[in-house]
């Protein structure tokens, strides 16, 4: 389950730490239905990690059970909406029933918005913040427990490079990312010892669909937000998901602290560390069609 080797984080080499070892492991992967969600769960099967997939899309989720069994590891089913506060209370259990342990928690469900602040209601912020941070919080209160019994586990939570810096038509999205960093940082730092190590990981553009799938602000131009949405997936969202999902595997197996994923995620990372006030003004100039 576990032997101690070096680690390291996104600011070079650390302390000896407690490595994870996939092979024999349960993991809990959210938003499996697609996307990282799907290519994580399929890379941590082909390394002999059984799976607990979570998702609301019951019948991308069933293709990612179907293709996960088939190397071999135990994968269980949970449809649910992660917006719901009893269905994620009584997760671990029905986890539990299936599988003697969890070892890993990760939480990748989530969803975006787009529109100006001005154009987005109350309502539509609470729908995005209950699925991005608020699940995440309660996931991770369900499964604390669960995960203390094991000598080694880790808690991987997806934040975004939007959770570093913060672009325009982003305030719901970025405040929620932001949100996710801080509570994975000040977490790790309460755990410390414990056994139980906490990764933040910050995406740059993959390649999936959620910004075509996006939910637009019910006051916003529909039409420009697609074809916003269209060119963000064209121009800027270009790393396969399994190259993601592989350097997510990496980041558990050495506990690694803070996932950097992607160059251009570096990149934007650098220039936040820079110009931590001027970055937009910089980065608009790369990126007119978004300013």
């Amino acid at each position: 389950m576990w032997d101690w080797a070096p680690g390291r984080d996104s600011h070079g080499p650390v302390l000896s730490v407690m490595r994870l070892e996939l092979k024999n492991s349960v993991a809990v992967v959210t938003g499996s239905a697609s996307g990282i969600g799907r290519a994580t769960a399929l890379a941590l099967a082909s390394r002999g990690c059984h799976l607990a997939l979570a998702d609301r899309n019951v019948a991308g989720l069933e293709e990612t059970v179907g293709a996960a069994g088939a190397f071999g590891v135990r994968v269980s089913s949970h449809p649910f909406d992660v917006a719901d506060a009893e269905a994620v209370a009584g997760f671990p259990g029905a986890v539990l029933a299936q599988h003697d342990k969890v070892s890993i928690l990760i939480n990748n469900a989530g969803v975006a918005l787009m529109g100006r602040f001005e154009e987005l209601t109350l309502a539509e912020y609470r729908w995005l913040i209950e699925i991005n941070f608020l699940a995440v919080v309660g996931l991770t209160k369900a499964f604390l427990p669960v995960l203390r019994r094991e000598r080694a586990a880790q808690i991987v939570n997806l934040s975004s490079l939007f959770g570093i810096v913060a672009p325009i038509n982003e305030t719901a999205y970025s405040a929620s990312k932001f949100a996710v960093r801080g509570f994975s940082e000040s977490l790790r730092h309460e755990l410390e010892g414990s056994g139980i190590g906490v990764t933040v990981v910050h995406p740059g553009g993959v390649r999936t669909g959620i910004a075509t799938s996006a939910r637009v602000a019910a006051a916003a131009d529909q039409v420009a937000a697609v074809r916003l949405a269209e060119m963000a997936t064209e121009k800027l969202l270009r790393m396969p998901p399994e190259r993601a999902a592989a350097a997510i595997l990496q980041a558990i197996e050495r506990r690694e602290h803070r996932l950097i994923l992607g160059a251009d995620a570096w990149v934007v990372t650098m220039l936040q560390r820079i110009a931590p006030v001027r970055y937009w003004s910089i980065m608009k100039r790369f990126l007119p069609d978004l300013g």
